[in-house]
């Protein structure tokens, strides 16, 4: 699957922190995701600062403008380095112009062809149609349901665990 050509896909740098705050601020990416409001900016350096081999973070960009974000981390356990999981999240006001398409395409290239991972995984919750349609495309399998997953704007919400497997 080929990623629309006026967004680039780069390597998150250090100087990305203040416009990744932006997007991770957004109401639809706090509430499609497992972040809070009012997370400072100590906090964010010190989660998006992990500079582990095994981490790879790499950011959208459209018209110069940091609009997405995207992580792989390969599991460190030996029985699970196979594996790796994905998180993601676009901007509200760039979502549909296919950003989440162009960050899982440069995940999935590099899971497949640079770190050999076999699994891929991820989780997302059971009311983010939009996001299991782009997961699928990029064939994710559902691999259950997990009730009352999180705590989401006053009520619990269910998750999908779901796995992309290279054979």
């Amino acid at each position: 699957m080929s990623p629309p050509s006026d967004i680039i896909i780069r390597a998150q740098e250090p100087g990305d922190i203040a416009a990744l705050a932006d997007t991770f601020d957004q109401p639809k990416v706090i509430w499609g995701t497992l972040a809070t409001p009012l997370i400072s900016t100590d906090q964010r350096q010190k989660r998006w600062g992990d500079s582990s081999p095994n981490v790879a973070r790499m950011v959208a960009i459209i018209d110069g403008k940091l609009i997405g974000a995207a992580s792989l981390n390969r599991q460190e356990r030996h029985r699970r380095s196979h594996a790796g999981d994905i998180g993601m999240a676009v901007h509200d006001a760039y979502a549909g112009r296919g950003a989440g398409t162009a960050l899982m395409a440069a995940i999935v290239d590099l899971a497949d062809r640079w770190w050999n991972l076999r699994r891929l995984e991820l989780e997302v919750y059971a009311d983010n149609a939009r996001a299991i349609a782009l997961y699928e495309r990029f064939g994710f399998e559902r691999e259950g349901l997990l009730r009352a997953y999180a705590w989401r704007d006053g009520d619990y919400v269910d998750s999908i665990p779901m796995a992309r497997l290279k054979l």
